[in-house]
């Protein structure tokens, strides 16, 4: 099945889409030649992202949980949530970050979270950040980026099929999968 097609109000986002874009950041923070300790991903957007890339930099990977965009179905912000605790898979959250999500949109959860490390995580050398899509309205720069967005369409991204998916719907959508 083909996706809609994308204009100045929606960007229409495949699987493989994603991926590419993926690689195409990683690409640009390498390209940098900046090098970093670890990378902390804002979940639950930039938890694959995250994945991939510490996959390609062979670094640890921290999760950090946040949340705005609960209302509305999740398409519009509210308050923001930042989780008291760090999940990482070595040590404790140090030296040169680079913080990860899949998108800017408006900046605040990105100035928020930056505000939050400088002020929890004392050790912290370097900060950051790589997202896949940089807003045009946004209050706050990525330093890297796969596409700058300069009309602010609505992403619609190949994972949210999963959002209205329930456990009693599976069999049917499985079923629909395989036909």
């Amino acid at each position: 099945m083909s996706s809609p097609k994308s204009d100045d109000s929606h960007l229409w986002v495949t699987w493989d889409d994603y991926h590419r874009l993926i690689e195409r950041l990683s690409f640009t923070v390498y390209q940098s030649g900046w090098e970093f300790d670890q990378i902390l991903c804002l979940a639950r957007g930039g938890v694959r992202v995250g994945d991939v890339m510490s996959r390609i930099f062979d670094v640890p990977l921290g999760i950090l949980a946040t949340s705005s965009y609960r209302e509305a179905a999740g398409t519009k912000q509210g308050d923001l949530d930042i989780a008291q605790f760090i999940t990482i898979t070595r040590g404790t959250l140090s030296g040169r970050v680079l913080l990860v999500d899949d998108m800017v949109d408006t900046g605040k959860t990105f100035m928020r979270v930056h505000d939050h490390l400088k002020n929890q995580f004392p050790a912290i050398t370097e900060l950051r950040s790589a997202v896949l899509w940089w807003k045009g309205h946004s209050q706050a720069t990525p330093d890297y980026y796969a596409d700058k967005l300069p009309t602010n369409p609505w992403i619609h991204q190949p994972f949210e099929d999963y959002d209205s998916l329930r456990p009693h719907q599976l069999e049917a959508w499985i079923r629909k999968g395989s036909s």
